[in-house]
């Protein structure tokens, strides 16, 4: 059995959906409540491969909102993921995807250190970032979308905003080893890291985003959007593909001008319906068909019984592993989403 770990994209947005997500109760609440609610299974999972493989799963919400980050609640943040892994381990789940900001969470304040959750002893070889078929889809996206756009990657310069991170330095090295694009713009905060990245890849320019984005075909965003940075999209080059990796999506609503095509970056497609109705509360356009790539990557090791962490630790992604969960991914009938 498989599991996705996710949450909710703001307090308002947790408060509008606690009655579909079975927790009416929790819909008048205030952050703090939130702070100590307990996660809850609340959607159970069929998923067909176009193999006819049936697998089926269970959703955790975590009950984590941004806002906790946000204000600061860095404990009451990794307390929501230590006990949501707690609490799918329990339920006997084999292998779980850390969705959205779970992962993230649990890297940058280093949780494999509290293995201990009450009287669970956490198993982390049950459990799975998911970057690394993220990374791959983003990737495919950035192949085929900007096939359809006329944009030539032999000739074209791709910007990767957060390319120091886990999935932004994977699709660096696949598209410098997989692809002919001319040019790589190297944009993130850690100068040092930069350095090393661009010493393993033998290329790349290491620029500010004000610089790179006058120069970018295509730019793919898969840094956190930092309060007080905007994008002038007068500066993008027309036309321009703007692949947007974060969570939560919202360059579609920021950038909007002729000739930048703004595409969700990291969705996959099925191509036959999944029975669920997380997709529906996190505004998924097809939500019977589109996914997040974390939450699939936990999918295809269902289908393909790797009960491994897959996707595990900073900057371990390699070419070979993304190719590997690629291949799975068009075996059981997922596609990145395009323009």
């Amino acid at each position: 059995m498989f599991g996705l770990i996710g949450h909710l994209t703001s307090l308002e947005h947790a408060q509008a959906v606690a009655q579909e997500l079975g927790y009416p109760e929790y819909a008048d609440q205030g952050l703090d409540f939130w702070c100590s609610a307990p996660p809850q299974i609340v959607d159970h999972i069929k998923v067909t491969s176009i193999t006819g493989e049936i697998i089926e799963g269970k959703y955790v919400e975590s009950c984590f909102l941004p806002e906790m980050l946000a204000s600061r609640r860095i404990k009451a943040a990794t307390r929501k993921v230590l006990n949501a892994m707690a609490h799918a381990q329990k339920n006997g789940i084999d292998i779980t995807a850390l969705g959205g900001f779970s992962s993230i969470i649990f890297e940058n304040f280093k949780l494999e250190q509290f293995s201990q959750v009450r009287n669970v002893t956490l198993e982390f070889e049950r459990f799975t970032t998911g970057n690394t078929h993220t990374a791959y889809i983003i990737c495919r996206q950035v192949e085929q979308a900007s096939q359809q756009l006329g944009i030539e990657l032999s000739q074209a310069t791709v910007a990767i905003c957060g390319a120091t991170g886990d999935i932004g330095s994977a699709v660096t090295r696949w598209l410098d080893a997989k692809t002919d694009v001319k040019e790589l713009l190297l944009i993130a905060r850690n100068q040092e890291r930069l350095q090393e990245l661009q010493s393993e890849l033998g290329r790349g320019k290491i620029m500010s985003l004000d610089e790179a984005l006058p120069q970018a075909d295509i730019v793919v965003w898969v840094a956190s959007m930092p309060k007080g940075v905007e994008i002038n999209p007068q500066v993008l080059k027309q036309p321009c593909l703007l692949i947007d990796g974060g969570y939560p999506k919202n360059l579609g609503t920021k950038v909007q001008y002729p000739g930048v095509y703004v595409l969700n970056g990291g969705i996959v497609e099925h191509s036959l319906d999944i029975d669920w109705k997380i997709m529906k509360i996190v505004n998924m356009d097809v939500p019977a068909r589109q996914l997040f790539a974390c939450f699939a990557e936990s999918m295809l090791l269902e289908f393909e019984k790797l009960y491994t962490n897959f996707s595990w630790g900073r900057n371990q992604i390699t070419v070979d592993k993304m190719e590997q969960i690629g291949q799975a991914s068009v075996k059981h009938g997922f596609r990145p989403l395009l323009v």
